[in-house]
C-alpha cells in the first residue's frame, strides 16, 4: 500500500465529474439518479481533500453547453443543487470549509443563486479547504468577457494595449482569487478537458480514470493524488535544473 507524501499534496485540484448518466443506464435507471448518487461522491471526495490538507478543490457542476440538455433533466439538477446546498452547508462550516462559485451565475434560477449567496456568506471566514462550484462555466465565455473588461478598460483610458499580461488577464479571471490547479482529475474514461479552465490549466497534470463519478470516493482521489506525485514538473525546465533547484531548496 502507497503512502502519500503531505508534503507534495497539490495545493489546487480540479475534477471534471463525468458518467452519471453511464451509471445510471448500468442500473436500469434514469439519468436523474446518476445525478442524484453523485452527492455522495462529492461529500467523500470533499471529506478526503479536507483530510489530506488540499487547499481549494474546484468541481465542474454545470456548464455553459449543459444548457443544451432536455429541461426536465436541467429543472432537476437545478433541484438537487438546491437540496444539497440547504443540506451540506452546516457541516461544511462544522468542517471550516468555505464554498466559492464560479461561472456566470446571474444566469441560474433565482433560487439557486439566493441559496448560493447565502452559503457563500455563511461560509466566507472559514480558513480551511475553499470547495468551488463552476456553475453555467464555460473557460471560453469566461475569456470573452475578460477580452471584453481589457478593451473596455482601454477606451476608458484606464489602462494602455502594453499593459496586457499573463498576469492582468489571469486578474480578471473568474479563478483570480485562487492558484492555477496543479492537478485536473476526469472521471469516466473519457479523455478531454471540455472547455475547463482552460488558460489556468496551462500547466496542470491530468488524471484520467476509468471509475464512473458516482462510484468515485475518497480513495480515488488519494490515487490521483499519488500518481500526480510519481510526475516530474519541470515548467519548460530540465530534470538537471528541477534537481538543482530542489537541492538548492532542501
Amino acid at each position: 500500500m502507497y503512502r502519500l507524501d503531505k508534503n507534495k499534496v497539490p495545493k489546487h485540484v480540479a475534477i471534471i465529474m463525468d458518467g452519471n448518466g453511464r451509471w445510471a443506464r448500468q442500473q436500469g435507471l434514469k439519468r436523474i439518479f446518476g445525478h442524484r448518487h453523485a452527492l455522495t461522491s462529492v461529500r467523500s471526495t470533499v471529506e478526503g481533500a479536507n483530510e489530506i490538507g488540499i487547499k481549494f478543490l474546484t468541481l465542474f457542476t454545470f456548464s455553459t453547453e449543459n444548457w443544451n440538455r432536455p429541461q426536465d433533466e436541467i429543472d432537476e439538477l437545478m433541484n438537487i443543487l438546491v437540496s444539497a446546498i440547504e443540506k451540506e452547508v452546516p457541516e461544511l462550516n462544522k468542517n471550516r470549509i468555505r464554498l466559492n462559485t464560479i461561472g456566470n451565475i446571474a444566469k441560474m434560477n433565482g433560487k439557486v443563486q439566493e441559496k448560493l449567496k447565502k452559503a457563500t456568506i455563511f461560509t466566507a471566514e472559514n480558513t480551511g479547504l475553499t470547495l468551488t462550484l463552476a456553475l453555467n462555466y464555460g473557460s471560453r465565455e469566461e475569456f470573452i468577457e475578460c477580452v471584453k473588461c481589457c478593451v473596455q478598460e482601454i477606451i476608458d483610458k484606464k489602462m494602455q494595449t502594453n499593459e496586457i499580461s499573463e498576469t492582468l488577464i489571469s486578474s480578471k479571471l473568474y479563478t483570480k482569487d485562487m492558484p492555477d490547479p496543479e492537478l485536473i482529475i476526469r472521471t469516466s474514461g473519457e479523455k478531454r478537458i471540455s472547455n475547463f479552465l482552460l488558460w489556468q490549466a496551462a500547466y496542470s497534470e491530468f488524471y484520467f480514470t476509468e471509475t464512473l463519478w458516482p462510484d468515485f470516493r475518497k480513495q480515488h482521489l488519494f490515487d490521483a493524488i499519488y500518481d500526480y506525485q510519481q510526475r516530474e514538473r519541470r515548467f519548460g525546465k530540465t530534470s538537471e535544473q528541477i534537481k538543482k533547484y530542489e537541492q538548492n531548496t532542501d
